[in-house]
């Protein structure tokens, strides 16, 4: 059997030590003794990015991505989203860039250098925020992947990105008719209750960690503001 070879650690703000290990030709990033991201699994990652934009349906979508991690999510959401969008990621953990740009850098690529693509080091909630006081343009989709769901948080404070509160301004952070698309490493169906109680319509779709159907099935929410007053779409 390969051994992990420990190549690098990092401390969520508010939270557990993240570790970047190699096994192989693999990498993995650690959460203490658990697996939270790796290369030989990341399709479920990707299908966040890609099932959004496909449902979305929008030319140059302006995108919102909770977290870095490999960047999975935001290489296949710039692949699917096309010239002119823009698509932003809030990462609060500074050395996970370091590691993309050092012992990931060939995975990375040229993503990072992408003139439709903004990696700023931040918490999701504050460009929400934003959206929702003027300092930004609202979004057209925001994704996110910042704990292994509603209830596995990652990171102290990321509570209120799953409570009615939070959902509201998610909710108002998005352009008419945008799409909020949460991944998790499980279902839950008192997550699923909430996002239509905040005013969405909701689809939950399990998505495999791999593209041969094989791994862990994951959860993503794809929920779309609607009108809280009508019940129709905005």
């Amino acid at each position: 059997m390969l051994p992990r070879e420990t190549i690098a650690t990092a401390q969520i703000p508010g939270g557990d030590t993240l570790t970047l290990v190699s096994h192989g030709r693999d990498f993995i990033i650690m959460l203490g003794r658990d697996e939270l991201m790796g290369t030989r699994m990341q399709f479920s990652e990707e299908q966040l990015a890609e099932l959004t934009l496909a449902e979305l349906g929008k030319e140059r979508p302006r995108v919102l991505i909770g977290g870095y991690g490999m960047g999975f999510t935001f290489r296949a959401a710039l692949a699917a989203a096309g010239e002119g969008a823009e698509v932003v990621v809030a990462e609060v953990v500074p050395e996970i860039l370091e590691w993309a740009e050092g012992p990931l850098a060939e995975l990375t690529g040229e993503t990072l250098a992408d003139p439709r693509g903004q990696v700023v080091l931040c918490d999701v909630a504050a460009l929400i925020d934003d959206a929702n006081d003027g300092t930004c343009d609202k979004w057209d989709a925001i994704l996110l992947d910042v704990d292994n769901g509603p209830d596995g948080i990652v990171r102290d404070g990321n509570q209120r990105l799953y409570s009615s509160t939070g959902l509201g301004k998610a909710r108002d952070a998005l352009r008419p008719g945008g799409i909020l698309a949460v991944w998790s490493a499980a279902p839950d169906h008192k997550f699923t209750r909430r996002l239509k109680e905040a005013g969405f319509t909701v689809e939950e779709r399990i998505v495999r960690a791999r593209p041969n159907n094989k791994g862990p099935r994951h959860t993503i929410w794809f929920a779309r503001k609607r009108n809280s007053a009508s019940g129709d779409l905005e």
